[in-house]
This record gives structure tokens, C-alpha cells and sequence, in this order.
């Protein structure tokens, strides 16, 4: 199936960049701001990690590795717990506090490999189901499915250009070029 396989390694490419983004930084680095109105490395991966689990969960019609697996509770963050930051305000993601890098590459690789399991199984049949009735049109399976790769792809690019800004103003130079 031609379009399991685009979207499989669309989803691969990004699970594969999280674990360099987060590499050798610390939780100050994770959480560090440009400024008061952007977003934190560390936000970044849990907001990229949040919108892939909850949209490839509706598409499963699955509950979420957020809450199946615990990580809503590891985390321990002050939103509700079906959040997943759209929306979020620069007061909101000030409030975000986990600079775990092990922590956030963990979930990622849990919904990636959720991701790939539920991808790799959809048949042509599911691509035009509806996930969504919110919307009109209403969405379905595939134009959700594009949604979310145009978004962590945007997301894990955003942390990565957030982490060269930290380099600079720390002085310090990875060498990483946000390539696997």
C-alpha cells in the first residue's frame, strides 16, 4: 500500500529527528524561552507528541498512550489532562516545567510506535472514513492523517531552530543540523 508507506516514513522521519533535538541538552535548555511569547523546546516535543497521540487515536478509534500508558502522570503538568496545547497562550506554555529529555523522547517513541502500528494496518477503505464531524466538510481519515504530519513536521523544525538559538546564546555549538 503506496500511501501506508508515504505516511510511514513521513512519521519516521520526525521520530527519528526528536531524540537528536532533545540530545545532550539539559532541562534548562529544554525549557528555555526566546522570549515571553514563544515556545520552549521542551513544550514543542510534548505539543507535537500530544496532537499526533490524540489524532491518530481518533483515527484508530483507540484510546490515547497519554493516558493508557501513563505518561499523563509522569508528566505531571498543570493543564487539564486531555490537553494537548492548541491554543495555548505564552502564560500557558510558561507554566510548561518538564525539561526531561529522557521524559519527552520516551512518550514520542511511545506514540511513534502506536503511529506506525496504526498506520501500517489502515486499509484503502479507512482513508475516507470520517474521524471528525466538527468541521465541515467533516474530516476524514486521510486529510487528518496529512494534518498531523504538516504539523510535527513544523513542530519538531521549530525545536530544532529553538535549540540553534540556545546554542548561540550559551556559546555552545552542537554541530547538529536537524538531519538523521
Amino acid at each position: 500500500m503506496l500511501a501506508n508507506d508515504l505516511l510511514l516514513d513521513a512519521f519516521g522521519r520526525v521520530a527519528e529527528l526528536v531524540p537528536l533535538v532533545l540530545d545532550s541538552l539539559t532541562d534548562e535548555d529544554i525549557l528555555w524561552r526566546p522570549d515571553e511569547g514563544a515556545n520552549s523546546i521542551g513544550w514543542l516535543i510534548w505539543h507535537l507528541a500530544r496532537v499526533e497521540d490524540d489524532h491518530l487515536a481518533g483515527v484508530a478509534g483507540a484510546d490515547q498512550v497519554w493516558t493508557t500508558q501513563g505518561w499523563a502522570e509522569r508528566f505531571g503538568l498543570p493543564y487539564p489532562r486531555e490537553a494537548h496545547g492548541y491554543g495555548h497562550t505564552p502564560d500557558e506554555v510558561a507554566q510548561f516545567a518538564v525539561g526531561d529529555a529522557g521524559l519527552l523522547a520516551g512518550y514520542y517513541a511511545a506514540v511513534a510506535s502506536r503511529t506506525h502500528e496504526i498506520v501500517a494496518a489502515l486499509t484503502e477503505a479507512d482513508y475516507d472514513r470520517i474521524v471528525d464531524t466538527r468541521w465541515d466538510p467533516p474530516v476524514t481519515a486521510a486529510v487528518r492523517l496529512v494534518s498531523v504530519v504538516n504539523d510535527i513536521t513544523q513542530h519538531v523544525g521549530q525545536a530544532g531552530f529553538v535549540r540553534g538559538l540556545r546554542e548561540r546564546e550559551v556559546g555552545r555549538s552542537s554541530g547538529w543540523a536537524g538531519t538523521a
